[in-house]
């Protein structure tokens, strides 16, 4: 798992190769076991895999989403915040597992934070990836993970780059 940890990185450049089937089997399969607070699950998965709706979530946010037109998958991550009160949390665990998932797999990904942004001055970025999916309102927008198989392979951070400062035993 740390070697996994280790060589993650963002990855924003795709190859034009479509996810084997299995592959995107086990990714769900990782989101569904994701751990949740008190076990309720709040999270729902939206897979798109059409290249008109992918280029119109690429354009989600003013900034630090137009890569997803070309990776070959991204996975919407919603909550319903009336189930848990920590949805948040819980939806970035299961992003987490499918972007550790995706690695495993030989393929890199991006989180794309869409709740708390904006798509344009006058639209958040979740009312227009609610727009574009049809989410119901009852369903919170957190992210979207952009999936495919790199096409770009930045080195690991260096262990030297670590700050350790941040670390503090038993007070701060």
């Amino acid at each position: 798992m740390l070697e996994l940890i280790q060589k993650r990185r963002s990855i924003r450049k795709y190859l034009s190769k479509t996810i084997e089937t299995e592959k995107v089997q086990i990714l769900l399969e990782a989101a569904l076991r994701a751990p949740s607070s008190r076990g309720l699950n709040p999270w729902e998965f939206i897979l798109v895999d059409q290249g008109e709706l992918l280029e119109k979530l690429a354009l989600s946010k003013e900034h630090g989403s137009s890569f997803l037109k070309n990776a070959p998958l991204g996975i919407v991550i919603c909550a319903d915040p009336a189930r848990c009160d920590v949805w948040i949390e819980d939806a970035s665990i299961a992003g987490a597992y499918l972007q550790l998932t995706a690695e495993s797999l030989g393929l890199g990904s991006c989180w794309i934070q869409i709740r708390q942004r904006q798509h344009s001055q006058l639209k958040t970025a979740e009312e227009y990836v609610r727009e574009v999916l049809s989410i119901p309102d009852d369903l919170r927008v957190e992210a979207i993970i952009a999936i495919g198989y790199p096409a770009e392979k930045p080195p690991p951070h260096s262990e030297a780059k670590l700050d350790r400062k941040k670390i503090h035993l038993n007070c701060y």
